[in-house]
């Protein structure tokens, strides 16, 4: 899975914040939506089970605003290799 193996090349679970998918060059905007709301399922998730995580739902919904604002700018429909950042 795609974010796994962001989450080990960042060093481990603790060190992905939302706003380093919103702006990592190697996702496509519609990637980065993909896990951010994965991230937000795990986030909400957790939260009803009573559980604390290192980030916030708000966190979350503020890095999927900048993607989507990447997108309507032209940036980030596709990868680094085909040009994008």
């Amino acid at each position: 899975m795609a974010f796994d193996s962001l989450r080990e090349r960042m060093g481990g679970d603790d060190n992905v914040t939302p706003m380093e998918i919103a702006h990592h060059t190697l996702f496509t905007a519609k990637e980065k939506i993909e896990l951010l709301n994965q991230l937000k399922a795990d986030v909400t998730g957790a939260h009803h089970e009573g559980k604390s995580m290192a980030v916030d739902a708000d966190e979350i919904d503020a890095a999927i605003a900048e993607v989507r604002q990447g997108v309507q700018d032209g940036i980030g429909a596709d990868t680094v290799v085909r040009g994008d950042f």
